[in-house]
């Protein structure tokens, strides 16, 4: 895997770059670290495993096995000079706040952090952590209001709000939206249509959708989840 000299060398011309340094590369970690990847992002992967570490060789910029409780570990590989970073470790809380400190410390990246729970996620955001993410409880959520009813997707974008892709009710069917009423009435609103086999156009007073279009609708979660019941 080369010395640790040239670990600190790599790392620093990465840092140059749009760069992001991931640390626990288990799966959330290293899908996170694949789609930055995928789009053109320089990734550093960290993590104290040598089999992810050996999983991820060659599809990362760069991928070393080190501990990040470290201060002067995360120094050398210069972990202070990157735009952002990730803590994407899973099942041991200590580590995931000890490396959220130093990184913090070391007053260099952008810090997001995953959370297990809403005790992990309260202590990561007491010590300043800039993005604290919640994966499994974000995707329960998403999935659950999906069975629930005839949404396509769903995302809550903030606490009681949200965006969702659905199929436009009856009651909206061959009349511009204007004539609608559709915000007063419902308490949500259309930004976006796409017919079938078509592409994404924004919504205005004299969009008229069919039936077979495809919305995305946002508002307040609760009334945006009673309009994706809407038939």
């Amino acid at each position: 895997m080369g010395s640790f000299l040239s670990f600190r060398e790599r790392a620093g011309r990465i840092a140059e770059a749009d760069s992001v340094v991931v640390i626990g590369l288990g799966r959330f970690g290293a899908s996170v670290a694949l789609e930055l990847m995928a789009s053109g992002t320089e990734v550093l992967g960290i993590d104290a495993d040598e089999d992810r570490v050996q999983e991820l060789n060659g599809q990362l910029t760069q991928v070393v096995r080190a501990d990040a409780t470290k201060e002067e570990v995360l120094r050398q590989l210069a972990v202070h000079e990157f735009d952002r970073a990730i803590i994407a470790i899973s099942g041991d809380l200590k580590v995931s706040i000890l490396a959220a400190s130093l990184l913090l410390q070391l007053n260099g990246p952008v810090v997001w952090a995953k959370a297990i729970d809403e005790q992990h996620g309260r202590i990561l955001e007491q010590l300043g952590v800039h993005h604290v993410v919640y994966p499994e409880h974000d995707m329960g959520r998403r999935v659950a209001h999906l069975l629930r009813g005839a949404a396509k997707d769903y995302l809550e974008v903030d606490e009681g709000f949200a965006i969702v892709k659905v199929t436009p009710p009856e009651e909206l069917h061959g009349v511009p939206l204007g004539q609608t009423r559709l915000r007063e009435r419902r308490g949500v609103t259309i930004a976006a249509r796409k017919a079938v086999g078509g592409e994404w156009t924004p919504a205005d007073a004299e969009t008229i959708l069919r039936e077979d279009d495809t919305v995305l609708v946002f508002g307040a979660t609760r009334k945006v989840e009673a309009f994706a019941q809407l038939r």
